[in-house]
């Protein structure tokens, strides 16, 4: 049987091979410059994506989903230790969370708009909400969607019913990273934190609102303190705080942000200082932050393809995507 370290050395051999197949900035320039939908679509098929040249919009969907789990399906069964592939199923769970609580406060049904990529089925998680048999929900799944049920109810404002779920995604993540006992995904989960957070302060700021609404949406766990990006209150303080990490280029826009300036191109900042980081793992011959990084890696690419397409189908010009596009991890 072969050992931890052996285990990582052959998986981390393939997915160094396999992200020359990822979408890189040429592959994705292709695309945007493709003279039709069903031209750009066909690029696709070196990537590993099946033909999706004559598909609409909903079947792209299914068929991203698809390459997804089929991903993650493969990974789980290779990965030596548990958890890590599950990791990243935690997003699809709050994205449902959040979709069945707004559902049922809007009297709309849910379905359509929940992802099959989660933890838990979807169609299992709306039951549970609904016959409140929250303790088989995985994680702190239950809890959370009580409770933003219980806060939409009383106050009737869906951002702190998704602070609340947020907060206790960003928990799961950081667990799973102190159980896994990895600094590379520890780092992770901080500056997701931190790209999230000061997203909330500029949105925040833009919007004139003051320090309390900021305290109430803010997410605890970044490397830069929720508390203290209150007590900075200002554009130019809240910049400072940044400044010298990793979200530096995005803290350099705030002041402009915050005064009506491109939130596009500050949001994409924030994404690409997170891509940035996870580029790092290139360094390391072997271990789970190759596991980690590939599979970061490929949600960046499904959102892009996702992006591209789409943008095809709507009539969208393609500079106007280019310019919504994230940094690529190839």
């Amino acid at each position: 049987m072969a050992t931890k370290k052996e285990a990582y050395l052959c998986l981390s051999a393939m997915l160094r091979a396999r992200e020359n197949k990822l979408l890189n900035e040429e592959k994705a320039q292709r695309m945007l410059e493709a003279a039709s939908f069903a031209e750009a679509a066909k690029l696709l098929v070196d990537c590993g994506y099946e033909d999706m040249s004559s598909m609409n919009s909903g079947e792209i969907n299914t068929a991203l989903n698809d390459h997804r789990s089929a991903i993650y399906y493969e990974l789980d069964g290779l990965v030596p230790e548990e958890g890590i592939v599950e990791l990243f199923r935690v997003k699809y769970d709050y994205h449902n969370a959040k979709t069945v609580v707004k559902a049922e406060a809007m009297g709309q049904e849910p379905e359509r708009l929940m992802s099959d990529a989660g933890r838990m089925k979807p169609d299992a998680l709306l039951n549970a909400y609904q016959e409140e048999h929250y303790s088989i929900m995985p994680g702190e799944l239950g809890r959370a969607m009580a409770d933003a049920r219980a806060i939409l109810a009383r106050t009737g404002n869906p951002q702190l019913a998704d602070t609340r779920l947020d907060q206790a995604y960003f928990d799961e993540l950081a667990a799973g990273a102190k159980k896994l006992n990895n600094a590379f995904l520890a780092d992770y989960v901080r500056i997701l934190i931190d790209s999230t957070n000061l997203k909330i302060a500029v949105r925040t700021l833009r919007c004139g609102r003051g320090s309390d609404a900021m305290a109430d949406t803010l997410i605890v766990g970044g490397n830069v303190g929720a508390d203290r990006i209150v007590s900075a209150g200002d554009a130019e303080s809240i910049s400072a705080l940044f400044a010298h990490g990793k979200l530096e280029k995005a803290a350099a826009l705030v002041p402009e942000v915050a005064k009506g300036g491109s939130l596009t191109a500050f949001e994409l900042e924030c994404d690409n200082a997170v891509t940035t980081h996870l580029k790092s793992a290139k360094l390391m011959n072997y271990g789970m932050e190759c596991v980690i990084a590939y599979m970061a890696a490929v949600e960046t690419e499904i959102t892009a393809v996702r992006m591209i397409l789409n943008g095809f189908l709507d009539g969208i010009a393609p500079n106007r995507t280019k310019e919504r596009l994230r940094e690529l991890y190839a």
